[in-house]
């Protein structure tokens, strides 16, 4: 098992660093495909309402986050959570990821801070030769997934302007999410369409992530509350892991709430980025 894991753990790994359905952040309960029809949108008018998804979380100002990631692969099966607050106008945020444990049970779980902002990651606490007063910083647009995957969350804002490509969607119907009555809607989105609609921010990682994946169409279910807002997004990513046969299966979850609350992200200055070699582990 453990060689198993040190064999495809490079899929979610950049420059050495494991970075991160409803997997457990929070409950839901869902009605049939019938809905309730109470001034619901149907057919173009959901794609319309999904295309529009991400303008709402500006006008949202922020929120409060949590994120699951699962990856299966050659029998292998991980999760990653993390937990932290987001700055829609800015397209900032902030993370604590939690790592897996190796399944062979010979290290611990740790964390990981995540800083999320336009075109970058920054990670601290990434060990392995990196000092623990210093930053990784990563260009997103660079990575083969767009960092849709690689930090072991799928950025909040980013996982909204996928939704920016849906090509086809419906109305599953009425359902309740930690207490808050939501719409459940599931559809499929194209990457490639996404790039050319999305902010200036996320349109080089999701041109990447367009590429990069086995398929840039992405199955998604996603749940808005009355005024519109995401209150929980599902993506189905699916790619190719260089070192194995075979493509590797990822369901990333993210919840919001709170929204409203504080969100003061600040990114590190350059003094504190770590420009050194980064050695694998």
């Amino acid at each position: 098992m453990a060689e198993r894991w040190r064999g495809w753990r490079g899929v979610v790994v950049v420059a050495g660093l494991v970075a991160g359905g409803c997997a457990g952040a929070a409950g839901c309960s869902g009605s049939g495909g019938g809905g309730d029809g109470g001034g619901d949108a149907r057919g173009g008018e959901v794609v319309e309402l999904l295309h529009g998804a991400a303008d709402t979380l500006r006008q949202a100002g922020s929120s409060k986050t949590r994120t699951s990631m699962e990856m299966a692969a050659g029998g292998t099966r991980v999760t990653i959570r993390g937990e932290g607050v987001y700055d829609y106008h800015r397209q900032l945020g902030r993370l604590k990821v939690l790592l897996p444990q190796d399944p062979a049970g010979a290290s611990e779980h740790r964390s990981i801070i995540e800083l999320l902002a336009p075109g970058a990651l920054f990670m601290k606490n990434r060990g392995a030769g990196v000092p623990d007063d210093k930053w990784v910083r990563v260009e997103t647009a660079t990575l083969s997934d767009g960092n849709l995957v690689t930090g072991g969350a799928t950025d909040p804002f980013a996982a909204a302007e996928v939704l920016r490509g849906t090509r086809t969607a419906t109305y599953v119907g009425r359902a309740e999410l930690a207490g808050t009555a939501v719409r459940h809607y599931r559809g499929t989105a194209d990457l490639a369409v996404a790039a050319g609609d999305a902010s200036a921010g996320s349109r080089g990682a999701l041109a990447a992530a367009a590429k990069g994946f086995a398929t840039a169409r992405v199955p998604f279910d996603v749940y808005l509350d009355d005024e519109g807002r995401i209150r929980k997004i599902r993506h189905r990513f699916s790619f190719v892991n260089g070192r194995q046969k075979g493509a590797v299966a990822v369901a990333s979850t993210t919840l919001l709430y709170d929204f409203g609350a504080p969100a003061d992200v600040r990114l590190p200055a350059a003094r504190d980025i770590y420009a050194g070699r980064i050695a694998e582990e």
